[in-house]
């Protein structure tokens, strides 16, 4: 029964976040996600705006078109081990989606910069 206080609710507003940024990342217009799925205009921008859900059908054509995971679209990456605190979640999907449109060298140069970015700043705190 503990279990079940620790499960976390799906986020409409950031998984509708998460499918705008990945949308936008890939230059795709909302009609053109729409026509692909089969849905209109304005049903994916409720999807984005977190105001309405998806079918699983819906879902995993998504996640095929805009080459994400079901579990991304639906909880973040970061959704088990996540600090607790909002800002900061919001703060990493904004960082880490539009890295998914990246190629492998463009996320190899990203990870570089990344790690002498942070490098930079622990180093600094010595």
């Amino acid at each position: 029964m503990e279990t079940a206080n620790k499960l976390k609710e799906i986020d409409m507003k950031m998984m509708g976040r998460r499918i705008r940024t990945q949308r936008e990342a890939i230059h795709m217009t909302r009609n053109q996600l729409a026509a692909k799925l089969g849905v209109s205009g304005k049903f994916i921008a409720d999807i984005e705006y977190g105001d309405k859900g998806m079918s699983i059908q819906t879902l995993y054509r998504m996640t095929q078109i805009l080459n994400l995971s079901a579990d991304y679209i639906l909880a973040g990456e970061h959704a088990i081990s996540d600090s607790g605190d909002p800002e900061i979640e919001r703060v990493k999907e904004n960082i880490m989606g539009p890295l998914s449109a990246c190629s492998l060298e463009q996320l190899k140069c990203m990870e570089q910069i990344a790690r002498y970015y942070v490098e930079g700043i622990v180093g600094g705190e010595e």
